[in-house]
Order: structure tokens, then sequence, then C-alpha cells
């Protein structure tokens, strides 16, 4: 245990410390209260009983030092104390001891108060407490009801306490599993959320204090819907405005004599009204495309076979079924792919489905990016060109979209260094 944090000791689900902040006191209480009552209370009290018995035990010694043929004194302290009792008895053929809870407290107490040794000994059948020793030549036998000597109902004290415990604490339970049912809709409705599905009509349940979450959860939500909206709209908007003189240049050079100028020109418009296509493309989807359930092998075939130097080297045999945007998803693998061809001339798509999500690797053999890049490498409109052809065309939005997309799903992308040399751009989704 040295060395290991205190916190990993600790489950880390708010359901199970829940639980555990409830039966932790309990067992405590329960613990200690138990300790309490049988090593003090019910001790004190079974040393009183064994005191008085010890007292009874002298006084038939006594009766049969003194008149041991006198039976009307017997059957007196007999019918008075409760007792039967032999001035001397003989030896028993078998042993019947039986072992109980606290006989050497009685034992001692006896001892004490006779000074002399006994033997003590509980008889299964009868459940008499049977004190044996000797007094000169003669062994008395003293017969005595187990009740006089020790509390035998203690423990029903204890299992009142345990049963009424043991209620207190599933009515706990039952109240923190709909508190943490609550939290646990909350987390997947905002998880919902980030990635675009629609959960539905979701209505906020539980304490004050998660309801007051909840509806934060669902006014950012509408905030940010409404922030899409009119973002879409405003790039659309300059879309249109930019379009048109774009196609009035195009017109007026299509008039003009066709030089090298001229031609330069024309490439310069049409790179012009890619790029626009592509910054539009991103905030399109996010703001039409709904969420739904794909076959994501099918999805990657598909890529695959749109470019010539790409193929998937490990893909599974059964269907992986995912729910996402469809087409955002299929764009950012594209973005990643059409990247490692482009840089490198050839890419590799493999994938890994297992419990905790499904991976996809896209690797290349090219000259890849420096380790203390691949942060900047996902940040919109950046190109290292320390690593990467100047000559490449491009608008270095490929990884930050493909990056913004896979945020979108739920999922993570990171990149490494290639198995083949180049860079490696690891996509992780959960189901």
């Amino acid at each position: 245990m040295i060395g290991v944090p205190w916190r990993n000791l600790f489950p880390r689900g708010l359901y199970a410390r829940s639980i555990l902040m409830t039966l932790l006191p309990v067992v405590i209480i329960l613990a200690l209260m138990t300790v309490y009552y049988y090593n003090g209370h019910l001790r004190s009290v079974n040393l009183k009983l064994s005191q008085a018995v010890a007292r009874e035990v002298v006084l038939v010694d006594q009766i049969c030092s003194e008149t041991p043929d006198n039976l009307p004194s017997q059957t007196f302290v007999e019918a008075t104390f409760g007792l039967r009792f032999q001035c001397d008895a003989a030896l028993p053929e078998a042993d019947l001891r039986k072992r109980f809870f606290y006989a050497s407290l009685v034992q001692g107490a006896i001892e004490s108060r006779l000074q002399k040794d006994i033997s003590l000994a509980l008889d299964p059948m009868t459940d008499l407490l049977q004190v044996r020793f000797e007094s000169g030549a003669a062994t008395r036998l003293i017969e005595i009801d187990r009740k006089r000597a020790i509390a035998i109902n203690g423990h029903i004290f204890i299992v009142w306490v345990v049963l009424f415990s043991l209620f207190m604490v599933f009515a706990a339970l039952a109240f923190l599993r709909n508190h943490v049912r609550s939290i646990l809709r909350l987390t997947e409705a905002a998880r919902a959320f980030g990635r675009g599905v629609d959960i539905g009509d979701y209505r906020p349940s539980g304490a004050r204090e998660v309801r007051a979450a909840a509806r934060a959860v669902i006014g950012m939500r509408r905030r940010l819907v409404r922030f899409a909206e009119q973002r879409t709209k405003m790039l659309a908007g300059i879309s249109h405005d930019l379009r048109t003189p774009l196609t009035r240049l195009k017109l007026q050079l299509a008039m003009m004599e066709q030089t090298e100028d001229i031609e330069a020109a024309k490439r310069d418009i049409k790179d012009m009204e890619e790029m626009l296509d592509e910054y539009l493309a991103f905030v399109r989807d996010e703001g039409e495309e709904s969420a739904r359930a794909i076959d994501l092998i099918d999805m990657l075939t598909e890529i695959a076979n749109g470019y010539p130097n790409a193929k998937i080297t490990a893909k599974p045999t059964a269907p992986i079924m995912l729910r996402s945007k469809p087409m955002s998803l299929k764009r950012a693998v594209s973005n990643l792919v059409g990247n490692a061809i482009a840089y490198a001339g050839r890419a590799e798509i493999s994938l890994h489905n297992s419990s905790g999500g499904v991976t996809i690797w896209v690797d290349d053999d090219g000259p890849g990016i420096p380790r203390d890049k691949y942060e900047d490498a996902l940040k919109p409109f950046t190109r290292l060109e320390e690593s990467r052809s100047q000559n490449v065309p491009g608008t270095g939005l490929g990884l930050a979209l493909a990056n913004d997309a896979t945020r979108r799903a739920g999922g993570r992308l990171t990149l490494h260094s290639s198995p083949l040399g180049g860079l490696r751009v690891e996509m992780k989704l959960p189901h």
C-alpha cells in the first residue's frame, strides 16, 4: 500500500461512491455499537447475574456442609432460588459439556466467591448449567437455569438493529439510484448534444441542482444551435457574394485573348472557387446533416475505392455499426486519405473494433510531421512547409476539419509516427 494514492482505493463512479458513503458509516456504527454492547453493557449484566448465582452456590455449599440431610431446607432453597442441587452427587458417565458465551465469566465469578475450583458444564438436553466442585469428601452438583446466569437474549437487540439498519440502507440505495439515474440521463443528453444526436424530448429530472444543470445544458445547446445556424447563413451569404464577382472575372477572362497570363489567372480563380467550396462544406454539413446509424466498413471501403493509391489493410469481417453524421465523418476520413496521398503517394487504412470504441488508422510513407508540430498541424489554415511539399495545393484545413468532425462525433484525433515511416493519423470514435 506504500506509495499508492488514497484516491485510487476508492471507487470512481458516483453511484459506487454514494453506496460507499451510505454503507461505511452504518457498518462502522454497527461494529462500534456491537463491541460496546457485548464488551460493555452485556458483559456488565452477565457479571451481575454470575455474581448472584455465585452467592447461591456458596449458600448451597453451606447448607450441604451444615445440614446435609435436611430435606425441607433443601426444598425451600430450590423453590426460592429456582435451582436443584445434590450434596453428594455421582460423577457423570459422559461429558455433557456444551460451549456457550461468557462461560469463563460465570466460572470466574463462582470460583472467586466460593474459593474453590469448579467444573462448569451446560447440559444440551435440559439447557441447565451444571456446577460441580469438591467439598471435603463429597461432590456437590448444582443445576441452574442458564437464563439466571447469563442474558441469553442479548443478541436479539443487535439482530433488530441490523435489520433496521439494512432497511434504512436499502431505502437510501433506492433513493440514490433515482438520484444518480437523473445525473446519468443528463450525462447521456449532454454527450448526445455534443455529438449532434437528437435524443427526443429530454426533460430535466432529479434534485433541484441536477435540474438546474440540465436546464443550463439545454440552454447552451440552443445557443450553440442558433450560433451554428447564424454562421451557416452568414457564410452562405458570403459564398453567394463572392461567387458573383468570380463569375464575372471568369467571363471577362474567357472573352480576352488567351495568353499564358490569362490561363494562370483562370487557374487562380479555379483554386479560389475550390477553396471557397472547402471552407463552406464543413459548416453546411454541420448545420443540415443529422446523425444516423452507418456501416463503418462500407464507408471506408467506398473511400478507399475512390483513391487509386489507397487500400484497407486490416478490416473486420463483421459489420461495424456506428451512429454519426455520415457525410461529416466520410469527409473527415477522405481528407485524411487525400492528405496522405497528396504528400506521400499512398495511404493505408486499418480498422480496429473493441468494447471501448472504434479506432481508424490512416498511414502514409511520406516525410511525416515533427513531433513538436503535431498540435500545430491540427489548427486551421496551418501548413507545415518544413516537412510537407510546398508545391502541393491546399488550404491547411484537412486535418483541422477531420479533427473537428471527430470531436463532434464524441471521439478524438491524434497524430503519431507511422510504421510505414511517415505520418499516422489515429481517429478514435465511441460506439
